[in-house]
């Protein structure tokens, strides 16, 4: 049961994935790609790579791949259908169902949006309109928040009644999306009561711009309903407030454009800074900064800059962030704001200060031991020693030694010490701890895409550029039994993206690699470096059945292959040597040749010798050289171990591609 499977494939054509990527991942074009760091694992060269004609991604840093679909499955933590949905609302598509039950439950998360846009549209009329919002909007101009800054951060006003978004909204919706959506809740006696009640209320959106909650404040010396100063959306489907950063809506582009993301502690600190032309703040909504805010900042920037006291929390939270900087490749910096001081007073006061200040933000450590100098009196001899004692307690809580050290000798330098002793310092500090806990974490190592190797330049080739690819080029060509069958599917007519929605396995992985890897810019050479790999290894293989058995009449078409092979070689090599070559091997495999111990016709290279061998053999010294001469290079490089088994995966596709059953089995290629 679910959406039907053609609105699913209309789905899929109508989206634009690099329109949809750029909306989490900063993407650049690259050739014929799109290119950008990868959303699900951290690095700092790009890796992750998108094919905008077959609507398909894949990181060859960590090897997630898919479509739209499962792009936003991975980011999103929704299922198949609630994906489905979502981009089917982006493109205008009404879906349909197979079962009425499942249409129901899967738009369950769109009604609980659509009910709390509602709720934002109807607080935010109450501010600007009704009589009871007046002493809101009086604490609002207080705060240097003019008409324009209400309008487009949509804030709003709950009045002090006990229902009053409940009643407006009865008629819109039910009780239990009002209670599951964090608006209302049951009171004692059984009825709905709202959750928010006196206070300017400041809607939260989740990074796709959806409103999912609200964050409410009290006005200052406001008579009514008592309770917290600050109040934010309970948990809900909707509201997950670890994962969730103020303003990150609105400021995604605003942050990739200027490299770099500012933190703050409040909505008002958000709509200050955009308003001083900082508009890459964001705030946490009610909670301490956790490492899924610091995943979800990191998909855009890797400079955070905290625009707050990022002292306060003291080792704890310093132990923290030392962690996200090594395992997420971050630069967390700290803008020096004067005490008593918040970012929105700054950029309402003085806004060039801040751009300043937010410009010259110090690296987190820095930040902290100036803290720790500037409390000490550097008059004497000994308020010198004791800065130095605390500065080195927060130098020593850095868990890598060459940081410390270097931080260690800017501390000698300011209280005019010498840096061997505070040396013996630290170590002694140290040494008095039973265990660091605070080593780096291993950084996982960056894997850069790899050259595709010659016959996956072909399959490249078959993908991209088939008119490039003459017609003798056939899949009994392949050292490996998969690229071989890929070959023959896509050569067969099988689409492409046909081919990875089915595929499991190493099929699947080869597959999702090289949908988005260019294919060669320069067709002829790759394919007279393809047919030259092929005549070697039926070079090596009759050589060496002949010495075996003493039989030379099993080489009775060597003399011409080997000089088809030395015309290759040849600095001006033609194409028609590459296809005469080819036909003399289909030539030598059309008859019962033992010396390739596979059955007359079956091809080149037998499954069972690649399985002992491993990999394809190189000729003998002097026999062979890539053809070609002085001319243009070959792109070489030795095939992934995940490719080096072959066709066991093959019957899952044949399994479920009706189009695919007829084609010829793997020692079925010429029968």
């Amino acid at each position: 049961m679910g959406i039907l499977a053609d609105d699913v494939a209309r789905v899929r054509e109508a989206t634009d994935i690099v329109q949809l990527i750029s909306a989490t991942v900063a993407l650049r074009k690259a050739g014929r790609r799109w290119q950008g760091l990868c959303p699900f694992h951290t690095e700092k060269t790009p890796s992750f790579s998108v094919n905008a004609e077959e609507g398909l991604y894949y990181c060859f840093g960590c090897r997630a791949s898919g479509d739209a679909i499962t792009f936003v499955r991975q980011t999103e933590g929704l299922d198949f259908a609630a994906s489905v949905e979502m981009l089917a609302a982006r493109a205008g598509i009404t879906l349909r169902y197979d079962s009425k039950g499942e249409a129901a439950q899967s738009g369950r998360r769109k009604k609980l949006i659509e009910v709390v846009a509602a709720a934002v549209e109807w607080y935010h009329e109450r501010l600007l309109r009704h009589p009871d919002a007046g002493a809101a909007r009086g604490y609002l101009r207080s705060r240097g928040m003019g008409g324009s800054e209400v309008r487009a951060f949509k804030v709003g006003w709950a009045p002090t009644g006990w229902d009053a978004l409940t009643r407006a909204l009865r008629s819109k919706t039910t009780e239990s999306d009002l209670t599951e959506a964090g608006l209302a809740v049951v009171s004692s006696r059984g009825g709905l009561i709202d959750n928010f009640r006196g206070r300017v209320l400041f809607p939260v959106f989740d990074v796709r711009g959806d409103p999912v909650g609200f964050g409410g404040r009290i006005l200052p010396g406001a008579d009514g309903p008592s309770g917290p100063k600050y109040k934010n959306t309970p948990e809900s489907p909707l509201y997950a407030k670890s994962r969730l950063l103020y303003g990150l809506n609105w400021a995604k582009e605003a942050i990739v454009r200027a490299g770099e993301v500012i933190v703050c502690e409040g909505y008002t600190d958000v709509i200050g800074l955009h308003a001083a032309d900082l508009p890459q703040a964001v705030a946490t909504c009610g909670t301490s900064l956790t490492e899924d805010h610091v995943k979800m900042m990191r998909r855009f920037t890797d400079r955070i800059v905290l625009a707050f006291d990022a002292d306060a929390a003291g080792s704890s939270a310093a132990e923290r962030i030392y962690q996200w900087e090594s395992t997420h490749h971050l630069d967390v910096h700290v803008a020096d704001l004067p005490a008593g001081s918040d970012p929105d007073d700054l950029a309402r006061g003085d806004p060039e200060d801040l751009r300043g200040r937010v410009s010259g933000a110090r690296p987190f450590l820095a930040y902290r031991i100036d803290r720790a100098l500037a409390r000490g009196n550097m008059g004497t001899a000994e308020g010198r020693v004791r800065a130095a004692d605390s500065a080195l307690a927060v130098v020593d809580e850095h868990p890598s030694a060459i940081v410390r050290d270097q931080y260690l000798m800017e501390v000698a330098d300011r209280c005019r010490l010498p840096s061997d002793r505070l040396r013996d310092a630290v170590g002694e500090l140290r040494a008095g701890r039973p265990g660091d806990r605070r080593r780096a974490a291993t950084a996982p190592r960056e894997a850069l895409p790899a050259e595709p190797s010659i016959e996956e330049q072909i399959l490249l080739l078959r993908m991209h550029t088939p008119g490039e690819l003459p017609g003798w080029i056939g899949a009994d060509l392949f050292a490996h039994e998969l690229h071989g069958r890929l070959f023959a599917l896509l050569a067969g007519g099988t689409p492409l993206r046909d081919l990875t929605e089915v595929a499991t396995g190493d099929a699947a992985a080869v597959l999702a690699r090289l949908s988005v890897c260019e294919p060669p810019g320069h067709a002829q050479p790759v394919i007279a470096r393809f047919v030259f790999d092929a005549a070697g290894r039926w070079i090596d293989e009759v050589t060496r059945t002949a010495r075996t058995t003493g039989d030379a009449g099993l080489g009775r078409n060597l003399g011409d292959v080997q000089l088809a092979c030395a015309e290759l070689r040849a600095e001006n090599w033609s194409p028609a040597v590459a296809e005469r070559l080819a036909g003399l091997l289909a030539d030598a495999a059309a008859g019962d040749d033992p010396a390739t111990g596979r059955e007359a016709g079956s091809g080149l290279r037998s499954p069972a010798r690649d399985a002992e061998d491993g990999a394809p053999r190189e000729a003998p010294a002097g026999d062979r050289q890539p053809p070609g001469g002085g001319g243009e290079p070959f792109q070489e490089a030795p095939a992934a171990s995940e490719e080096e088994r072959f066709y066991e995966d093959l019957p899952s596709l044949e399994s479920e591609m009706p189009y695919a059953a007829n084609l010829p089995g793997p020692a079925e290629h010429h029968k």
